[in-house]
């Protein structure tokens, strides 16, 4: 415990899923929080839960000036942000490329690629004054390999897209003491996979070496020790949390 203390730390996507456990795994480790979603019962709630090192904030991720008002409330409520967690994501329609709606392509890309954009930028100048921070990506399998069942283009690019940004800005910022690094989950029991497939992931987990999906709280261990010291010497990685799926 307290592998977080003294880390104030913004987890987008909060209000259920891995956003969820990235937030209660970080305020288990002494960290203080900011949880952002669209889906204000939801953060509301888990941050109530939390206390007094919890806050939540609406936010829309694609608004590039929201997003300085995010880091505005962070500050004001616990001090400079060291730890930024853009885990903020959709699936988007199943439909292949030459099906897929031009807005339906933008708004995938605009919330999971351009999001990840403009929270790095909100953030890093706060980052450079504190002297260094963590910046973790949440990108995904369909970022590094052909991933039979992905739901569309438009998922793909934004996950490769991701994982590129990370690479950029690592070696841009590394210099100020700013690590960022991605992570690349494989099928996780969540909210949005499950209601993409069967209810218990019985078809899936067939695929997977370990035969089975994982926990949240799983790949919430991972971005933990990103966002720690216990990562001082890794930026720009891809760490992958699938279970052995894409080693095959």
């Amino acid at each position: 415990m307290g592998r977080l203390n003294g880390k104030v730390a913004i987890v987008t996507g909060a209000a259920q899923g891995m956003g969820e456990a990235h937030a209660r795994r970080f305020v288990a480790e002494g960290a203080q929080v900011v949880l952002t979603d669209l889906n204000e019962e939801g953060g509301r709630r888990i941050a109530d839960e939390l206390g007094e090192n919890a806050r939540f904030v609406r936010q829309d991720v694609t608004d590039a000036a929201a997003w300085e008002r995010v880091v505005e409330e962070a500050e004001r409520a616990f001090g400079p942000v060291t730890v930024l967690v853009n885990n903020a994501g959709v699936l988007g329609p199943i439909a292949p490329a030459t099906e897929l709606d031009v807005d339906a392509y933008l708004q995938v890309c605009a919330i999971n690629q351009h999001s990840q954009f403009y929270g790095m930028r909100a953030v890093i100048p706060g980052m450079q004054r504190a002297g260094g921070g963590s910046i973790v990506n949440i990108s995904s399998i369909a970022g590094l390999v052909s991933v039979v069942g992905a739901p569309n283009l438009a998922y793909v690019a934004s996950k490769f897209a991701s994982r590129g940004m990370t690479k950029h800005v690592a070696v841009e910022y590394g210099k100020d003491g700013i690590r960022v690094n991605s992570v690349h989950p494989g099928y996780i029991k969540t909210p949005m996979m499950e209601a993409a497939t069967d209810a218990d992931g019985g078809g899936i987990a067939a695929a997977v070496p370990l035969a089975r999906m994982a926990d949240p709280d799983e790949v919430s261990q991972v971005v933990l020790f990103l966002a720690s010291d216990d990562s001082s010497y890794l930026t720009g990685t891809e760490q992958v949390v699938d279970g052995g799926l894409t080693i095959q």
